[in-house]
């Protein structure tokens, strides 16, 4: 197993295999005796959870070229609002050559398409469900009003399903426990979702969000990118078209039929959530795909190039580092955080990403050789899961582009005695309804109770602290990173975020301001199982 790198000391920290598979075998331990034994698990070990196999051979790396998901036309621009129509339903792709797996899809493919946005300018996307369970669509890190931000309990029901009257959540205790949630918005078929789009030109993501299914139903394949973009950016200079390459990465398994294999509870995801017992802690898969695509390839000029970064998996982290075939690590220079662009450029050569965080980096090819090859890899990553992607220089080429000094000048200049309050909050495992569960502040997720309640326009600090792993994400708001085990944030916190990586036993301080809109909206944490099983808190904007 590839040691984690220790960022504190700059050495690498031994992690024996051993110590790596007990992050998710004692957790039946810590579900026995409660947090007592939290801090056996607060190790620097390189992940959260348990890793699938593969039941079918596997390609090679770096043999199958690089899709770009297709971007999505409007239906209708009149009346200064893009109108964009998505169905989500069933469908059959090649991932692997040569096999078939069927996937639940946003307009047949995986990822979905994007859809490309301008600052200020509002989208409605009417999403159509014809799968065979309820969903509902979540526009990560956008500042969206809650009707349209898709809370968990805001179903868009298939054909055929019981009646939005008799909707009952049956909670991660299993069929045994069900919540009803009487601010439920229940839909039949579609639902239109609303994006003003008032915000910092970024990269963001949708995905499905239903209470209890949201890891099955990602894993399944219901994600897609969503670009907002506007002049200021426009005018940089930096990379673009084809030299702006969107870079959606996930891990994935597959059984031996061909299809995605994942240990549900119930594989119909229909009545009762959860995974088996090895699992509990975060699925990991044994195949890295980019764009949907195992391992590709992309060739590309000796020239500079935009990478937006997507960390779409359900549970696993990586550290990514660009590597020449002669073994030079290239810059990875980072311009934007999941909220958009930073001050100023940050030179990094290898970047930690979690799930659901965005980074947005430029690579300069240009010192590369014609002919030779780039490898994208993780360094948190063993076997097969260390190799990502790799790039194949092709050619010369002139290259216009540049990275400026200064990238920005909006970002956002709260002060710690800007605050109201200070929350403190815990990302913890305990009990819950009689089994596992992962709880904020001691608690198990609660549609109908109210955890944080705060006032439109307060600027307000959160300390967080974990026991393992637990990317922590709010809806509505982007906040910056205070401080690390009380010091200052490490190079990739720079600039404005809307997921933040907690480490194990580690503590961490977010700065933010709570506006936009008023409404009830969530925070949780982006380990797409921890999520499912409880790890959601309620806030309410007044």
């Amino acid at each position: 197993m590839r040691e984690p790198y220790d960022d504190r000391s700059g050495r690498a920290r031994t992690v024996t295999r051993r110590q790596a598979l007990g992050i998710g075998g004692a957790l039946g331990l810590v579900a026995a005796g409660g947090l007592s034994v939290s801090a056996a698990l607060a190790r620097r070990t390189p992940f959260t959870g348990a890793e699938l196999r593969s039941a079918v051979p596997l390609p090679p790396a770096f043999q199958v070229p690089l899709p770009l998901p297709s971007v999505l036309a409007p239906v209708s621009t009149s009346g200064g609002v893009d109108r964009y129509e998505i169905t989500q339903r069933e469908a059959t792709v090649e991932i692997l050559p040569g096999v078939r797996t069927p996937l639940w899809t946003y307009e047949g493919a995986f990822p979905g398409p994007t859809i490309e946005s301008r600052r200020g300018r509002p989208v409605t996307v009417t999403h159509r469900n014809d799968l065979p369970v309820p969903t509902v669509v979540h526009l990560h890190g956008g500042r969206t009003p809650a009707e349209s931000d898709g809370y968990p309990t805001d179903l868009v029901l298939p054909e055929g399903w019981p009646d939005a009257a008799h909707v009952t959540h049956p909670g991660p205790g299993g069929p045994g426990h069900v919540m009803h949630d009487p601010r439920a918005v229940v839909t039949k078929l579609s639902r239109d979702y609303t994006f003003p789009l008032d915000q910092r030109p970024t990269l963001l993501w949708y995905h499905d969000h239903r209470m209890d299914f949201t890891a099955p139903a990602v894993w399944r394949g219901l994600a897609g990118l969503h670009v907002v973009r506007d002049d200021a950016e426009d005018s940089l200079g930096l990379p673009a078209g084809r030299r702006e390459l969107p870079l959606m990465i996930a891990d994935r398994a597959f059984a031996a039929d061909g299809g995605l294999d994942y240990p549900a509870l119930d594989p119909s995801s229909r009545e009762r959530p959860g995974v088996r017992e090895p699992y509990l802690a975060g699925v990991l898969g044994d195949v890295i795909l980019v764009n949907g695509a195992p391992w590709p390839v992309h060739e590309i000029d000796a020239a500079r190039y935009r990478l937006r970064v997507l960390n779409a998996s359900n549970a696993r982290h990586y550290e990514l580092e660009a590597i020449t075939d002669d073994g030079r690590r290239l810059d990875l220079v980072q311009i934007g955080a999941d909220q958009g662009l930073l001050a100023a450029p940050v030179v990094h050569r290898s970047l930690p990403i979690a799930p659901a965080e965005r980074y947005d980096v430029v690579v300069d090819f240009s010192g590369v050789p014609v002919g030779s090859r780039v490898r994208v890899v993780n360094r948190l990553g063993s076997g097969r899961t260390r190799d990502v992607m790799a790039f194949r220089v092709a050619r010369e080429a002139t290259d216009d582009s540049r990275i400026p000094r200064v990238l920005s000048s909006d970002l956002p200049t709260w002060r710690r005695s800007d605050a109201v309050r200070v929350r403190d909050l815990s990302f913890r495992t305990g009990r819950m309804h009689g089994g596992h569960g992962w709880l904020i502040g001691g608690l198990p997720f609660d549609p109908a109770r109210s955890d944080v309640t705060t006032e439109l326009g307060d600027v307000e600090v959160w300390r967080l602290i974990a026991d393992v792993h637990h990317p922590v994400h709010l809806h509505l708001v982007g906040f910056r990173v205070l401080s690390r085990r009380d010091r200052p944030p490490l190079p990739h916190d720079a600039g404005l975020k809307d997921t933040v990586s907690l480490r194990p036993g580690e503590s961490v301080e977010i700065i933010t301001r709570f506006d936009g809109y008023r409404g009830r909206y969530l925070f949780h944490c982006h380990n797409a199982e921890h999520e499912d099983m409880g790890m959601m808190a309620n806030l309410e904007i007044v």
